[in-house]
């Protein structure tokens, strides 16, 4: 097998056929299809079963107890036989052809990126668009390329030999922004196209849209650690937006450490340039508290 796609589920009855007829629909047909049922308590192990039965390229684990997200994608990569490996949540399709179109480049590369159309119930549409680019700088890929904003795990296609000593973090959310750096110290380049199509189906319950201080805090603690690999202004003031909803929402002190930026450096415009001003004359206690003053004010107007 070339291909391995990876699918966790849990509670999908009503989207999973959609997304299991997408993967099955690629032209490139040489690919296994792995069903990771997270002990779904609805009818989703018996979908997973009917589509095993009548297609030979899918596989499906049974898992016996709920273990969450990161496990489910951690027995996928177990059982994967592919020298590639992909991801496709059971909320999500895929756009028709979308592997023909990047597998040569997957070859070639380490890991490679392809634009994602997030979806929400109305017709509103957000589309993440990638330029044809090979970056081997790391640090250039997640600052100048922006890649802490999209850290998504399912729109990259990966050399099976990444995960080799590489899982995602078991009993934790925002997996995706823990995982992807270690992936990228891994490889020796990333590959972004504007090739391909991944079709995110924005969920209102779900953990993105609910988030809450403990889940935020879990997104912080992945990105402190990228701090420590690769920093400009623009990331820097990116994880301080995250600290003080932190802060805010824990009441806990902020923990990111305390760097003057430059308001003027380079990609500053003129939101980021205040937010520079006041980190710079508050500090970071003193603009979370602001903050948190700002929002109480404009919840009591309300």
């Amino acid at each position: 097998m070339k291909l391995s796609v990876i699918v966790p589920v849990f509670q999908v009855e009503a989207t999973l056929n959609r997304c299991v007829a997408s993967i099955v629909g690629q032209t490139s047909t040489d690919l296994e299809v792995i069903l990771v049922d997270d002990c779904s308590p609805d009818c989703s192990p018996k979908l997973c079963d009917e589509w095993a039965a009548k297609d030979s390229r899918i596989l499906v684990v049974h898992h016996q107890s709920n273990r969450g997200l990161s496990a489910a994608r951690n027995t996928g990569i177990k059982k994967a036989t592919g020298e590639l490996i992909t991801f496709v949540d059971p909320d999500d399709y895929l756009q028709d052809e979308t592997y023909k179109a990047i597998m040569t480049l997957a070859e070639k590369h380490d890991i490679v990126e392809f634009p994602v159309c997030r979806l929400f119930k109305s017709e509103r549409q957000e589309t993440l668009s990638l330029s044809n680019k090979v970056y081997t700088n790391m640090a250039l890929y997640w600052l100048e390329g922006k890649g802490y904003t999209h850290t998504y795990a399912c729109n990259k296609i990966y050399k099976k030999h990444l995960f080799d000593q590489i899982r995602y973090p078991e009993g934790r959310v925002f997996e995706d922004a823990a995982t992807l750096p270690k992936l990228l110290l891994a490889a020796k380049d990333i590959c972004t196209t504007d090739q391909g199509l991944y079709c995110y189906c924005w969920n209102d319950e779900g953990i993105t849209a609910k988030a809450k201080g403990t889940e935020l805090e879990s997104l912080l603690n992945g990105h402190l650690e990228s701090l420590k690999l690769w920093c400009d202004a623009v990331f820097y003031l990116h994880v301080l937006n995250i600290q003080m909803d932190v802060c805010e929402l824990t009441g806990k002190s902020p923990v990111m450490p305390f760097i003057r930026i430059n308001p003027f450096g380079k990609g500053m415009d003129l939101k980021l340039r205040m937010k520079a001003l006041a980190l710079n004359v508050f500090g970071i206690k003193g603009i979370c508290n602001i903050n948190k003053t700002i929002h109480q004010w404009k919840k009591n107007r309300s």
